[in-house]
């Protein structure tokens, strides 16, 4: 169910961002459990200087091959299971390529009724879906 935005510099092949995604859905499969299907993922290309992601004073460079991921999911999972999610993201897409300081994570929680997958109604709410987790 997380919804998933990947942005990343132009320059990348099809295969490659195809690669990103699937590395990063890979990663929450196996960590969070959740269907295969539940597979909601945004990839945007930026021209080169239009993300900007420096290192936050930890003392390390980025490259131009940085990815900027925003995950957007029910809130209610641990502290240690996002960061056992993190990990397990970072070591996901290092197989796919990408240093580990490259790899920038957001997290943002809601709750059940922040979601519509279409009609315009929140299925969570009218019990077309079952919530995660309960």
């Amino acid at each position: 169910m997380p919804l998933v935005r990947i942005d990343v510099n132009q320059g990348r092949s099809p295969e490659q961002l195809r690669a990103l995604s699937q590395s990063i859905h890979d990663a929450i499969l196996a960590e969070y459990g959740i269907p295969e299907r539940d597979y909601f993922h945004v990839l945007t290309e930026h021209a080169q200087g239009q993300i900007i992601a420096q290192d936050a004073g930890l003392g390390f460079e980025r490259t131009p091959d940085v990815v900027m991921i925003q995950i957007f999911t029910q809130a209610g999972r641990s502290q240690e299971a996002k960061q056992s999610l993190f990990a397990a993201i970072a070591a996901s897409l290092e197989a796919a390529g990408v240093a580990g300081e490259d790899v920038f994570i957001g997290y943002v929680e809601n709750k059940a009724g922040d979601w519509s997958f279409g009609f315009g109604r929140a299925q969570y709410v009218t019990g077309e879906l079952g919530v995660p987790g309960k």
